[in-house]
């Protein structure tokens, strides 16, 4: 079994479920009293968070490499940076390291790739949503993208900063959530990527027509994947 080396704290509750996921599905597969081979780096969110809002991504991008570059020293057989919106800095932080990052963005694609489908709401955090890092990526892969408007993508972004990523799960936030799904799937959006690693604590696909792409889960199959492949 490979080990994983996974990079969090962004937040510390969508880690929580990547470290529990990968647990639960290395163990499935294997039975018994199997779990992964993982080494974990948390980092503090309030730097993290403080460069995203000052536009200092060179620093975060320093910072986490520096955290890589511990994992892979610590015996990391590959990295999963464990946030959407800092696979921003992913080429930054793949410069400290030997070893490869598994892209969360492209895992996704792939899973959109099986499913066909031409057209997806993203929500995520404002950089996720507006930013070409991870947008772009699905749209070179052909699919297109829908974005919310300029208000509702405020809204989204307050509710995951200021709740989910503080573990708050409140039931108006959810409803605000759909509603912006609701406006997606007018638009023509044949599936919805929760392009935040905590959206999941919010959403499930019980509560979407469409299908629910939901990146926290992608990623963690893809890791177990990795880990356990000959």
């Amino acid at each position: 079994m490979k080990t994983i080396g996974l990079l969090g704290g962004m937040s510390w509750e969508s880690t929580v479920t990547y470290y529990t996921r990968i647990n639960q599905l290395v163990n499935q597969q294997l039975g018994g009293l199997h779990s992964a081979k993982i080494k974990l780096a948390s980092v503090d969110f309030e730097v993290i968070e403080k460069q995203q809002l000052n536009d200092q991504w060179e620093k975060s991008g320093e910072l986490l490499g520096q955290e890589a570059q511990r994992l892979e020293q610590a015996g990391a057989d590959f990295l999963v940076i464990c946030t959407n919106t800092m696979h921003k800095v992913a080429p930054q932080i793949a410069e400290h390291l030997t070893i490869p990052i598994l892209h969360i963005a492209e895992a996704t694609i792939e899973e959109l790739k099986e499913q066909k489908l031409t057209k997806v709401a993203l929500l995520g955090t404002k950089y996720t949503m507006t930013q070409t890092f991870y947008k772009q990526k699905i749209i070179d892969s052909g699919i297109n993208v829908w974005i919310p408007s300029e208000s509702d993508i405020e809204l989204v972004n307050q509710i995951i900063f200021a709740e989910l990523c503080q573990g708050k799960i409140l039931t108006k936030s959810k409803e605000a959530f759909l509603n912006v799904i609701a406006k997606a799937i007018e638009a023509g959006a044949e599936g919805v990527i929760l392009g935040c690693t905590e959206i999941g604590l919010l959403i499930q696909q019980r509560d979407v027509a469409i299908p629910v792409f939901d990146t926290t889960e992608i990623h963690s199959r893809k890791a177990v994947q990795r880990a356990l492949a000959e």
